[in-house]
This record gives C-alpha cells, structure tokens and sequence, in this order.
C-alpha cells in the first residue's frame, strides 16, 4: 500500500510539472510575441507596457525560471540579448525597492546559475561575469537614493539623473529594509563593500526608530526619521522587511540580523497577524493581506512548524473560499474588503507551501498546490497569457500579467511539485548537483541552501563565501606589492582605503570600534545544505517565535 501511494505521488508530481511548464511557456511565449520589449504583457488586449522602469522586466524576472525548468538553451539566449539590449543609463524614474529586488536580484541570480545553464563562463566565475556586471551597474544606478542624512533610501530616482528635489522622503518599512540580500551579495561577489555598507546603514537608521514595544510602522521620513503611518503588522509595507532579517542572517551567517527579528512584538491573535498601533499594541486593522502569506514559509525556516502549520491552515480557508487570496480579507467579516477583491496571481501562499512541504512531508501542501494550479488555470487564463483577477468574488479580469507571475508563481508551484530539484540541494547522483567555481576552481559551488529573495531569485551561499575569499587574497597580495614599492614606515593604502569589505560574521548591531568573535555557524566550516534552514538548525541556541 505504501508503495502504491508513493507511486501515485510521483506521477501526480510529474503530471503536475508538465501543466506547470505548459502555464508557463503558454505566458512567456505570448510575453516574446506580443509584449517584448516592454516590461509586461497585457494578456487581454495582446501587447505589452511599460510598468517599473522599461527594463523588459518579465524577461529578466524569468530568466532563472528557465533553467529552474531544465531549458538550458533559451536561457543561453536570453542572458545574451539582456546583455545586448538593457541599457541602465535612461532618463526613467525608477523604484528603488522594485528594481533591486526584480532587476538586481534576477540578474544576480542568474549570473550564479550560468554554470548550470551551460554558458561560456569568465575565469574566475563567479567572481566575475557579464550578468554579475549588469547587475552591479542596475545597482550603482540606485545608490544615490541612499544619499540621505539618515541612509535610509528614496522610494524612486531617476537612473540617469539621481533623485529629484521634489522626491517625497516618505517611503514603506519594505523600501527601506529589503536590500541586504542583494547588495550584500554584490559586495561579496565584487569585493566593492559600498552596496552593503548601504543597506546595512539603511537597516540600522531603521532599527533605531522602533517603538519602546519593539515594533517598527509602516511609511516613515527618511530624512527626519518619523514615522508617518504607525500601523505595525506583517503584510503591505512592511512584509519582506522581516524576510530578509531572515533570509540576510542565514545567508550571511549574521545572528545580529535574526536578533533584530526576534526583538519584536509579535502581532499574532489566534494564528492570525492584525495590524497594531506600534507604541500601544492595540488593534487598528483586523484584516488578512494577501501578501502576509509568506510568513509561515518564513516561520518553517526558522523551525517554528506548529504556528506555520496552523496560520498556513487559515491563510488556505480563505483561499479555498474563493479561489484565490482577495489582497484584503476581513477577519471578522469573514470577507473580502470592499475594493481590495482582487488577485493578481500572487505566489505568497504556493511559497509557504513549498517551504511546508519540504520541512513536513504533509501531502495537504501539494493538494493546494493542486487547487492553485487549477484555479488560475480556470479563472485567470486568457488566449494572450494569464491576467490578474480583478474581483474574486465574479472572477472579472484585469488587463496586467506582472512579472512575479512568472518569477514567483510558476517557479514555486514547481518547485512544489519538484522535492528532488537541485535548488532544494537534492540534486541526484550524476545530474551535476554541484559545481567548481573562483580563481583557483577550489570553491564548491550550487551544493545546496540556495536563499530566495523576496522575489524568488535564488542565491547560493557559497558563492558569497568563495568570492569573499578571492577578495581577501587578492587585496592581501596587492598590499604586499604595495608596501614593497613604499619608504619603510609609509602604509601602502590610506587609512581610509585600508577596511576590507564586512566578514560574514560582522553585525550590524556593533558600536563603532567594537569587534565581535566569529559566530559558532560560520561559513567556512559549515556545510552549505539545505537542511540547515528547512529543519531549524541555524542560531537554533536563539529564542524561537512567541
């Protein structure tokens, strides 16, 4: 019996993948004939607009999803027209949040799957490459959003010309803390500390406004550090703040990071997260957002499964209500908010189930996965694509196909449906689970516990690790070169150039000057496995969610 049951999993799996390609390539092929180069597809009128910075942002937003499906030949193709058609220096407004997380993080994920992709690699991959260098230009074009009195960055600049004096400071709790990823990555890979010396200054301006009950609001000044809106909760605004207080310390190895996420007051009531005033604690919105979904994906990782488990379950009664998650959802209506009934194909929940059913095992989260699969397959699919759906409650569409469609959604529903996927780091024998890479081709590569930005792009640590290494090497054998060219008693750098990028084990919680011993979990040490994360192994000596 056991057997049988196993078996008809592995069909059902395999069943599922194949509808799953089909969605996606039924949207992309349409995004290629009808939409590119614009930045999404308009899947009811056929054609394509520009939405985030005229970027062909669903091409870039797709790239990794490619090879996440084993088409190693178009993404050989895309990574080259990206590289000779994507120009950054436009006069575009551009948001600052949207493009690091679609733009430099697709870019940068990309760079980190070339190997796997089969591409013509630099030496010295990944330390280098021409997917890592447009990366590294999208993000130097945001950096003068940073140039605040508090480092806390603008919501939008101009890629050509900086932000404009008429820029409002007022920006969301997201848009200032969903950066350390990225540029934490960057800096690591290039050795250039300048991208994440901004997001970790932008983290800790940020850190310092909290209220006396450990809770940050929800639109602050960047200049005067007030907070404008002090509604404290996990969904619009604030949600991948957390995520990458999470993300950023298993990535970097940072407990200070998981600290800061540990601080906070939890706004749970029976399984549900509300919105609270952030000094008084007491409720101002009993509503469920739809983008709050990914939290018991997030709790999983940190080895909190019965509170995943259980916020997981109301999260999917309200989807099994309608099919879908409506963007608001009154709690104690038990309904949707009056114009926030739409769903925009969002992969918040299908993510949260992917991470559930790799910790647990529990075939309830490919169920869901099944029931998402359906229901967008019979509400959202269009001759053009697949479209937002305006109003849950009638199944009317919008005419917007965004590119998280095809970065999120689809990639998380398969990688649902996949447990045996190199990104989970259980690659089998022979399929190449892992990869050489640096200057000396001694770094172990794509092994496991790839981190997920918050708009899917898989990062791998030790790529992070190798190149860190390759930095410190080179700018040791370039000090001694130096100094051998110096008068005896004349440094070779200026004390100003002499700091090397952050150590992985450095906090940002540190007063100026005071030094911290290397973390228990370090990585040159550690072996870089999924397992880790999904099983709650990392910092597990830290108090768990209350």
């Amino acid at each position: 019996m056991l057997s049988a049951c196993l078996t008809m999993v592995l069909i059902l799996n395999l069943t599922c993948r194949q509808r799953i390609r089909s969605m996606f390539y039924h949207a992309y092929d349409s995004y290629l004939s009808n939409a590119f180069p614009y930045d999404e597809l308009r899947p009811l009128t056929c054609d394509g607009q520009d939405t985030w910075g005229s970027f062909s942002l669903t091409l870039i937003d797709a790239l990794d999803t490619l090879l996440v499906l084993g088409n190693r030949t178009e993404f050989q193709r895309v990574a080259s027209l990206l590289q000779d058609t994507v120009d950054f220096d436009i006069d575009v407004n551009a948001s600052v949040f949207e493009t690091n997380i679609r733009v430099v993080g697709g870019l940068l994920s990309a760079h980190l799957l070339a190997s796997r992709a089969g591409m013509e690699l630099e030496p010295g991959w990944p330390c280098s490459g021409p997917l890592l260098r447009m990366a590294e230009d999208a993000a130097r074009k945001l950096l003068p959003a940073f140039e605040t009195p508090t480092g806390m960055p603008y919501g939008t600049v101009n890629l050509m010309n900086g932000v404009s004096p008429t820029e409002t400071p007022v920006t969301c709790t997201a848009g200032v803390g969903t950066f350390i990823l990225e540029f934490a990555t960057l800096t690591r890979l290039t050795g250039d500390p300048v991208f994440e010396n901004a997001a970790r200054r932008a983290l800790n301006a940020l850190w310092s406004t909290r209220s006396d009950i450990g809770l940050v609001g929800n639109h602050i000044d960047i200049v005067t550090r007030k907070w404008v809106a002090q509604d404290a909760g996990i969904g619009a605004g604030v949600d991948s703040y957390f995520e990458y207080l999470v993300k950023g310390a298993i990535l970097l190895q940072d407990k200070e990071l998981l600290s800061m996420y540990h601080s906070k007051n939890y706004t749970r009531f029976d399984d549900w997260y509300l919105w609270v005033q952030m000094h008084k604690g007491t409720v101002t919105m009993p509503v469920f957002q739809s983008l709050e979904a990914f939290w018991p994906g997030l709790q999983s990782l940190l080895g909190d499964l019965d509170s995943a488990v259980r916020t997981f379950q109301n999260y999917y009664s309200v989807w099994r209500q309608f099919g879908g998650l409506p963007e608001f959802y009154s709690i104690t209506q038990g309904y949707t908010v009056d114009k926030r009934e739409g769903y925009p194909l969002r992969p918040e929940l299908i993510e949260s189930a992917m991470y559930l059913f790799r910790a647990t095992g529990d075939h309830t989260y490919l169920q869901f996965g099944l029931d998402a699969l359906e229901s967008i397959e019979q509400i959202a699919k269009t001759p053009c694509g697949y479209a937002s759906v305006k109003d849950l409650r009638d199944h009317q569409l919008d005419n917007r196909m965004e590119s998280f469609f095809l970065a999120e959604t689809i990639k998380y529903l398969y990688l649902l449906f996949d447990p045996t996927h190199f990104l989970h780091g259980a690659g089998m024998e022979g399929e190449g689970s892992w990869e050489e890479g640096g200057g000396s081709g001694q770094c172990v590569l794509g092994a496991g516990g790839f981190i997920f930005n918050t708009e899917a792009h898989p990062l791998d640590p030790a790529a992070l690790h190798c190149c860190s290494l390759h930095n410190q090497e080179h700018q040791e054998l370039q000090d001694i070169l130096l100094s051998l060219t110096q008068p005896d008693g004349q440094s070779a750098r200026p004390v100003s150039q002499t700091q090397d990028p952050p150590s992985q084990s450095e906090s940002i919680a540190l007063k100026p000057g005071e030094k911290k011993a290397r973390p228990v979990l370090s990585c040159p040490v550690q072996p870089f496995s999924a397992r880790l994360s999904v099983l709650g192994q990392v910092f597990s000596d830290l108090p768990e969610e209350g």
